[in-house]
């Protein structure tokens, strides 16, 4: 599984991008973001994302979770997010 580091200074529409592709082709893909700039990041590209992939009659599906990442000989809390592809609900008739 892929896994997609964001900062405080990613742009969401690039990861965004990245995001649908590895989920059309892998299914799922694995995002950490360190710090509170770096979650809005990541939360306003899987938003994104969504919208990239419904052409693809995908959605995603996501849970985040608290990790301890080692950086730089420094452990740091991170925000895991496991995203998964799922079919995209139908539309009512």
């Amino acid at each position: 599984m892929e896994t997609l580091r964001v900062s405080g200074t990613s742009r969401p529409n690039a990861i965004a991008g990245a995001i649908a592709a590895l989920l059309r082709t892998q299914g799922e893909v694995e995002i950490q973001s360190i710090g509170p700039a770096a979650v809005n990041q990541a939360v306003k590209a899987l938003a994104i994302a969504r919208g990239y992939l419904t052409g693809d009659q995908l959605d995603l599906y996501t849970q985040p979770e608290f990790v301890k990442l080692d950086v730089q000989a420094e452990e740091r809390t991170a925000v895991r997010f496991l995203v998964k592809a799922i079919p995209a609900p139908k539309p009512p008739s």
